[in-house]
């Protein structure tokens, strides 16, 4: 469609809805500039469509809207972000106009009106979600718009909002895209991609995987007066002009209305849109417009995804941890259940696991992360995601529970003296486990054996009537070993320890740290010294801030408060030898903080958890626009200031400290040289997903923060490292990002030899997140097998993010996140007839040659590039 006037004889609801969208002043000048163009100027393009769903906005009468319109209007072209679930919806409650859509999508006589350009499931940002949820959006999203739209052809990923992750062209390419668009011009609440390059550029992933992408043009400058939007947003003269003096031939704008907006044509109810402008879907831009393809190489980093949320926000922080919760159990419960399935004949649970990712997924929906107060009372967002990530760990939990034969609770001692410890990642590894003792035996103690009559350490733990063993227990690569528990008390043993000195300073000792704890300064560490790093001090005593302090501005009172100010008190409630844990009881302000700090022998990681029981609610952050002053418009806002947060600080004894971070599938070095900004205009990629990284090269040491959710951190040369704990004050759209009952944050230290790659933190952070399983079991469910093991990675940091059954065959998912593109031997103890690498569309990309080791394993050599994702699609030999 060519737009070369604009319409005034718009009707009156029209008219109001363009006033309130745009705003008067910028109607009245968008007016004149498109007056002052001339109609003999050269051609523009612009993307327009729709973006919604059932979930988000989609009226019931849309579907037969965008028929009408398209009807009316023969020259629109409409490029779809739509939830696909929302054609179910149309299907049964508008059928007729969802055939009248499905004609106009799939008419082979007729131009290619209707582009689908982003399948995700849940329209999930992807940035704040693990790697194989990603995956899992557009393969879940694929499936449901092919049900509805068979012949249908997805070659462009586009979407309205922030929806990008580094990793993203590797993943698109396998799912058979060919484009990429870079731009979010019209909903930039939570962020936008940096500003990079011109018409055209090859989007390069961290595997080396390129796409073909529109960026958002260097030229592409915020809006003056928005804190939503880009100039490409209505095509407006000054940006058509900007893009041509840039070299720009082919300039093109872009609008996903809100599914629900009557606007029709965005550009004929935009104020003074460019002329003349042509609509295009986006695959009809990159096919038959913007050629040639002279695209330069663009490595992007997830730091030049410029994005934010409210971070630390209570009911953010909730959504995100019952995210990460339910992603962390749904991947064990289909490993799980895949081993159950080849060694147990047990029956493969698709249609639960169907469910289990479809209600994650949902969860996942950006909305809920932006305005996750919108809803209806008792149907918020914020009260779907609790939903539907407690369906997700129900199903879960219940796969769990068969796949690994739990005993029943009450089982006596002939039939439950049997440990199984179940290890989901790939590699052997040696974690802590407790189990609780057969209800015949509570009150009694226990010792623990492994399968050749060696004892092995261990530690009760409990009151009485509700005894655990716990132990340091060995797990093969992907499956179990079975430990033996005997009713008898175990020697004494050197390890772990805790004591209370006579200053009132607490001592813990292991064999990995000696550390001391203050309670003059609310139980803050004054020393932690690391043993495996040369007894190295790790804690920056000359340092203003303290070490695991917990400090933040609370505005009511002008005042930073910090846990640091009073005395707390320091309990050992265990003293080893196998664990430590101290409580350590502060308050910060008037508020009670409960910290639980655990050390175990042979463990490098410091874990701690955190509860701060609010009275009433304060406000906490940066003070300013806080009392009824906030604006949409304006560009400084309390909630992008880390610094006033309440922060959990931890002054590192490293003199040059490089930051280093992950993402989904890939890790960033950190160009910031500060974390911190104010406005809209200025974000900072400050996000942490599941961990942080401070590395000094001159020591060769450095101290990972992980956490149990995707929150922001804090950090600069001179600001000590510090995770985001809470904010309570003014967020988007003026809501009251309040406190409502007591805070709950784990998250945890790992200090290291050597920088991240060598000190395998990739697998250390998957080892935290998929942590060993220990239950009872009937011997006689073992079959006399005290061993099983399903993939083996041999010498490689790799992950196994997901393995699970697709018609009879075994499909695992591998990432290498070193450096390394090595091939590697992997091994199939269970037996394999066909081992094939396939794209994640399902295409096989070559078979694998077999051999069998002197084990009789099936064995094969698989390469994966450096940041290299790859599928196996393995035919199993039983």
């Amino acid at each position: 469609m060519k737009v070369s006037v604009i319409k005034i004889q718009i009707n009156a609801e029209r008219l109001s809805q363009a006033v309130i969208r745009f705003g008067f002043g910028t109607l009245v000048w968008a007016a004149v500039g498109f007056m002052a163009c001339s109609r003999g100027e050269q051609s523009a393009w612009f993307a327009d469509g729709y973006h919604g769903g059932i979930y988000g906005h989609y009226p019931p009468s849309f579907s037969q809207f965008m028929v009408d319109e398209l009807r009316q209007h023969p020259d629109w072209r409409l490029n779809l972000e739509i939830e696909p679930e929302t054609w179910d919806f149309a299907r049964t409650n508008t059928p007729e106009a969802y055939q009248a859509l499905k004609a106009l999508i799939t008419d082979p006589a007729s131009p290619r009106r209707v582009e689908f350009v982003n399948p995700a499931y849940g329209q999930s940002y992807l940035w704040n979600i693990s790697g194989e949820s990603v995956i899992q959006q557009f393969e879940r999203g694929l499936r449901k718009i092919r049900e509805h739209f068979p012949q249908t052809e997805v070659t462009t990923y586009c979407t309205e909002e922030p929806c990008f992750t580094s990793a993203l062209p590797g993943i698109l390419r396998s799912f058979g895209f060919k484009y990429a668009v870079l731009k979010n011009p019209n909903t930039c609440w939570g962020g936008y991609t940096r500003g990079h390059g011109g018409e055209l550029v090859n989007w390069i992933g961290p595997d080396g995987v390129g796409i073909l992408a529109v960026p958002r043009y260097q030229v592409e400058a915020l809006k003056t007066g928005s804190t939503w939007e880009t100039m490409a947003a209505f095509n407006l003269p000054a940006y058509i002009q900007a893009a041509r003096e840039a070299g720009i031939a082919h300039p093109v704008g872009m609008c996903l209305q809100d599914a629900g907006w009557r606007f029709g044509p965005w550009l004929t109810h935009a104020p003074g849109a460019y002329s003349p402008t042509e609509y295009v879907t986006w695959n009809h831009y990159f096919e038959t417009v913007a050629v040639p393809r002279v695209a330069p190489d663009w490595r992007v980093t997830q730091e030049d995804f410029q994005v934010s949320l409210v971070w630390g926000a209570q009911v953010l922080q909730r959504i995100a941890q019952q995210v990460r919760g339910a992603e962390n159990r749904l991947a064990q419960a289909e490993k799980l259940a895949t081993l159950a399935w080849v060694y147990g004949h047990t029956p493969w649970p698709e249609a639960a696991l169907d469910e289990a990712w479809r209600t994650l997924l949902l969860a996942q929906h950006h909305d809920c992360w932006i305005v996750p107060y919108n809803g209806p009372p008792g149907d918020t967002w914020a009260d779907k995601v609790r939903r539907w990530t407690g369906t997700t760990r129900q199903i879960s939990d219940e796969i769990i529970d068969r796949s690994t034969g739990s005993a029943p609770s009450g089982a006596g001692e002939g039939e439950s003296s049997a440990v199984r410890v179940f290890n989901t990642l790939a590699l052997a590894r040696t974690g802590l486990v407790s189990v609780a003792l057969p209800a015949a035996w509570r009150g009694s103690a226990a010792t623990v054996w492994d399968s050749a009559g060696r004892q092995l350490p261990s530690q009760m733990v409990g009151g009485s009537g509700q005894g655990e063993v716990l132990f340091a227990a060995s797990a093969p690569a992907m499956g179990y070993r079975t430990f033996w528990l005997k009713e008898t008390f175990a020697a004494p043993i050197k390890g772990a320890a805790a004591v209370t000195r006579p200053d009132g300073r607490v001592r813990v000792e292991t064999d990995c740290y000696q550390a001391e704890l203050d309670p003059n300064k609310g139980g803050t560490f004054s020393s932690l010294v690391a043993k495996r790093l040369g007894n190295q001090e790790l804690v920056d005593t000359a340092n203003a801030r303290c070490f695991n302090e917990i400090r933040g501005y609370f505005f009511k009172d002008q005042r930073y408060y910090s846990s640091a100010e009073g005395a707390a008190k320091v309990e050992i409630v265990e003293s080893g030898p196998i664990r430590v844990r101290l409580r350590i009881s502060s308050q910060i302000a008037s508020d009670a903080i409960t910290q639980w700090l655990t050390l175990a022998q042979g463990e490098p990681r410091i874990d701690l958890s955190l509860t701060i029981d609010w009275q009433g609610h304060p406000g906490i952050g940066a003070e300013y626009r806080q009392r009824g002053g906030y604006r949409a418009e304006d560009d400084r806002k309390a909630f992008y200031d880390e610094r006033y947060k309440l922060l959990a600080l931890f002054p590192l004894a490293l003199r040059r400290q490089q930051v280093f971070k992950d993402a989904p599938f890939d890790v960033t070095e950190s160009r910031l040289t500060n974390t911190f900004f104010e406005t809209w205009s200025e974000i900072k990629n400050n996000v942490l997903l599941h961990w942080v990284d401070v590395y000094d090269p001159t020591e060769g040491t450095g101290v990972a923060l992980l956490a149990d959710h995707t929150t922001s951190y804090a950090h600069s040369a001179e600001h000590p490292l510090g995770l985001t704990l809470q904010y309570s004050g003014v967020g988007l759209w003026g809501r009251d990002y309040s406190v409502r009952g007591p805070t709950e944050v784990n998250y945890a230290l790992l200090p290291h030899r050597g920088n991240w790659e060598t000190a395998g933190l990739w697998t250390a952070g998957a080892a935290w997140n998929e942590p060993l399983i220990a239950r009872l079991a009937p011997v006689s469910a073992d079959s006399g097998a005290s061993e099983r093991t399903l993939l083996n990675i041999a010498h490689a940091d790799w992950e196994v993010p997901a393995v699970r059954m697709s018609a009879g065959k075994i499909l695992a998912r591998l990432f290498n996140p070193s450096a390394e593109d090595r091939a590697k031997t992997v091994s199939c103890p269970a037996g394999a007839l066909k081992i094939e690498l396939v794209q994640l569309n399902g295409k096989a990309l070559e078979e694998l040659p077999l051999r069998k080791d002197t084990n009789g394993f099936s064995v094969f050599e698989l390469a994966l590039p450096s940041r290299g994702i790859g599928t196996l699609r393995i035919t199993p030999a039983q």
